[in-house]
């Protein structure tokens, strides 16, 4: 929370009891790497040794190398939604790791088509992997509970993943933007709907996005044009 500069310490004392620091309880540990040719944030979260893997937009030796590292055991990769440039490291990290993939269900319609398999604007083919259908609601990875939101636009199955206090957005909300809907399958009133799903959630989540830096759910709801 910034505090406004140029206060006299009695008016800056008052804003402070008025906007308390509030201390986030439990965080949970995560580790984020831009891999890949558009540098998707790809990210490792973590708990008592077990671990989940959300989106790998690239080569992921250095996920494989923090897992060795730490000692943990990779239970599930989950994807937010089926385009290439989230999948490009999948098939190594499941050959690595022997973990399954959750992919969501109304993205099926995208396997085959270049927006997933790659090949669309010249980027290579994404490798082959299987993948199981990941539900909506509340789920357990890793031992880590987990709400998995349907929430349309950007693809016809794009999800956010809810776990502890975090959300991991995939393309469907930036740091002051939203993810593209002209993409097969995409869809500006589902959008739409969607944001306006996470705009009525009552968490202040911090937010993990597909790209870019991260931000928090209030934030977005204050300043983000298209949550208002």
């Amino acid at each position: 929370m910034p505090v406004p500069g140029g206060l006299a310490p009695r008016t800056l004392l008052r804003y402070l009891e008025e906007n308390p620091i509030r201390k986030r309880k439990d965080p949970m540990p995560y580790s984020v790497y831009p891999l890949g040719p558009l540098e998707t944030n790809s990210y490792l979260v973590y708990k008592d040794g077990q671990a989940v893997v959300i989106d790998a937009g690239g080569d992921p030796a250095p996920i494989l190398h923090d897992l060795r590292a730490k000692g943990l055991t990779l239970a599930a990769i989950c994807l937010t939604h089926r385009h290439f440039d989230h999948m490009y490291g999948v098939a190594t990290l499941v050959k690595e790791t022997g973990a399954p993939v959750y992919s969501p269900v109304h993205d099926a319609c995208l396997i085959g088509t270049e927006s997933s398999d790659g090949g669309i604007w010249g980027f290579p083919p994404v490798p082959a992997f299987e993948s199981r259908d990941l539900p909506t609601g509340p789920q357990v990875f890793g031992g880590m509970a987990c709400t998995v939101l349907d929430t349309p636009g950007h693809t016809p199955g794009s999800v956010c993943l809810l776990i502890s206090d975090t959300m991991f957005s995939g393309d469907t909300l930036f740091a002051g933007s939203c993810g593209r809907t002209d993409f097969p399958g995409g869809s500006d009133a589902a959008m739409r709907a969607s944001l306006r799903r996470l705009a009525g959630l009552s968490t202040d989540y911090r937010v993990y996005p597909g790209h870019g830096m991260d931000t928090t759910l209030a934030e977005e709801k204050r300043y983000n044009p298209y949550l208002r």
